[in-house]
């Protein structure tokens, strides 16, 4: 091979992280033009992305990242927990939050389409199928503060936004959503809908709990209310302990400041993970 082409194959592989051969093959299909061999490669990562389309991507990372009155919460995934690991794939990651931030994209198709090229470099140089999941932009007041709290590295992040809260308390507040995962913020905002299903559940319970057969009805009800606020307050932020502090509830510790929305992202929930199959892969290689 000659030297200057050994040279190209080393610049080109700085630029796109590819592996050697395909490096060559690029440079020799591009008359040894480093920009066009760039180009090709990229073509040939959509291609690859292409193939991988039918793959799962389940893992990967969270991130929320707050800069100035904007925030944005988001989740990116891999088809591997080691490349969700890797330095690129985090630099990914966080690329990617820095151009939503932005460009504060309307929609997931929308943000795909403003880091296209990110995602297109990055198949190219990591080689899995990659996705940005979702992602949430949220933005402030002067009176308001953001509370933000990565966990585990980016397996859960948490976005909160709080009115008259100090900085360390909204940070608080982040860290006790990441490990309680709250559905809701109070009582209240738990639908109509939900409440009359858990009640008919517990009272179907309750009619079918031989303790309480001969009950008054009245008595009957009061103990299925208590048991569905029991039930539904696990779900309830302010009702929740705080988790710095868990002889307090979150509503105590909260005072004059006051949680008003919260997003709370984990990797590769509501996602079907692959199921490797060890003896079934060796034979698919043996074929």
């Amino acid at each position: 091979m000659a030297s200057n082409l050994i040279e190209l194959i080393k610049i080109l592989r700085d630029r796109t992280g590819a592996g050697m051969m395909d490096c060559k093959a690029a440079l020799l299909a591009c008359d040894s033009d480093v920009e066009k061999a760039c180009e090709w490669l990229r073509e040939k990562g959509i291609a690859k992305a292409a193939k991988k389309s039918s793959r799962i991507a389940a893992e990967g990372l969270t991130c929320v990242v707050a800069k100035g009155d904007t925030a944005v919460i988001l989740e990116v995934n891999s088809e591997t927990d080691f490349v969700a690991k890797s330095d690129d794939f985090k630099a990914l990651v966080n690329n990617v939050a820095d151009i939503l931030l932005e460009k504060k994209p309307g929609c997931v198709n929308c943000a795909k389409e403003a880091t296209q090229e990110l995602f297109t470099n990055a198949t190219v140089k990591i080689g899995e199928k990659l996705d940005l999941r979702r992602f949430e932009i949220v933005t402030k007041n002067d009176s308001q503060t953001f509370g933000t709290y990565i966990h585990m590295g980016g397996k859960i992040s948490v976005l909160a936004l709080l009115d008259n809260a100090t900085n360390e308390l909204a940070k608080g507040i982040a860290m006790s959503i990441a490990a309680n995962n709250p559905t809701y913020i109070a009582k209240e905002d738990i639908p109509a809908e939900i409440v009359a299903k858990e009640t008919a559940v517990q009272m179907e319970a309750a009619k079918n709990d031989p303790k309480l057969q001969g009950k008054p009805e009245q008595a009957l009800v009061k103990i299925v209310e208590g048991k569905v606020n029991k039930y539904l307050s696990d779900s309830v932020l302010l009702a929740q302990e705080y988790l710095l502090d868990p002889s307090q509830k979150v509503a105590n510790v909260l005072g004059n400041a006051k949680v008003v929305k919260f997003v709370r992202y984990q990797v590769g929930e509501g996602l079907q993970k692959r199921e490797e199959n060890f003896a079934e892969e060796v034979a698919k290689q043996m074929n």
